[in-house]
């Protein structure tokens, strides 16, 4: 916790934020901007390390105000029922096994959420939804391009936010820029999720879960475009505050037991 300018005390949650594996060379890592964005929402980044321990999942969750799902190699389609197809690219399996179930610990628990690229069909498998191995192109051909030759700030593509969801009152309505990395999507939708944007060419670009505090997965990198980009940020404070308040709850909760 921290003073406000006005004397009064405002939690500052940990932000759990998911980490890569280097499989063969040991090592586990994750991207700055992930860090960067946290705390220029207000939260602090607590990067974690894959665990396999049974009971790892509930202390995680008991600790963390908030997660976010990082961006990274493919999902093995072991999770969703199928064999690999020729496009299906490097995956991780202990990191995999270890983020579907952080995913479903903290859905079951309302822990707010923010899935990334791969985070938001981590998201979407853990709650019981699929994904497109690879999005290929259509015969009609018309599908645009979503891995960008492009600086990671840039974006590439427009993406159609939906009217009335947290994704807009976030963004804003109407069509956003965002840039691209990914030949994997959202296929279908997890129950209690809903569709909150996609491109030009149909491809999921955000899904989210109304009912939850905050549960909300994009497929583009806002961590690699805010700091050119500002409304990008406004994911993490969503997340931040969302988290926050989860905090508060539990410490009043926790107070009120207390004083029985």
């Amino acid at each position: 916790m921290f003073k406000t300018a006005k004397g009064g005390i405002q939690v500052k949650p940990l932000i759990g934020i998911t980490c890569s594996w280097d499989q063969e060379k040991g090592r586990i890592y994750l991207s700055e901007m992930y860090i960067e964005a946290v705390q220029a929402a207000g939260g602090i980044p607590l990067p974690l390390a894959y665990t396999g321990e049974g009971d790892s999942m509930a202390w995680i969750t008991g600790v963390i105000g908030g997660l976010v799902f990082s961006g990274g190699p493919d999902v093995d389609p072991v999770f969703i029922g199928e064999d690999p197809v020729p496009a299906c690219g490097e995956i991780c399996p202990d990191r995999d096994a270890f983020e579907i179930a952080l995913a479903r610990a903290a859905l079951a628990s309302n822990i707010p959420i923010l899935g990334i690229c791969r985070g938001v069909q981590v998201m979407n498998i853990a709650a019981g939804g699929d994904i497109h191995q690879d999005i290929g192109s259509p015969p009609d051909g018309r599908r645009i391009k979503h891995f960008q030759e492009a600086p990671r700030w840039h974006p590439t593509h427009e993406i159609t936010v939906q009217q009335g969801t947290v994704l807009e009152s976030i963004l804003g309505a109407g069509p956003v820029r965002v840039n691209s990395y990914h030949h994997q999507a959202v296929r279908r939708v997890a129950p209690g999720f809903i569709v909150s944007a996609r491109s030009a060419d149909g491809i999921i670009e955000a899904v989210e879960s109304p009912a939850r505090l905050f549960a909300v997965g994009v497929q583009c990198h806002p961590e690699a475009m805010w700091k050119r980009h500002p409304v990008f940020l406004k994911l993490f404070s969503s997340l931040v505050e969302a988290s926050r308040m989860k905090v508060e709850r539990s410490t009043n909760r926790l107070i009120k037991e207390d004083c029985r």
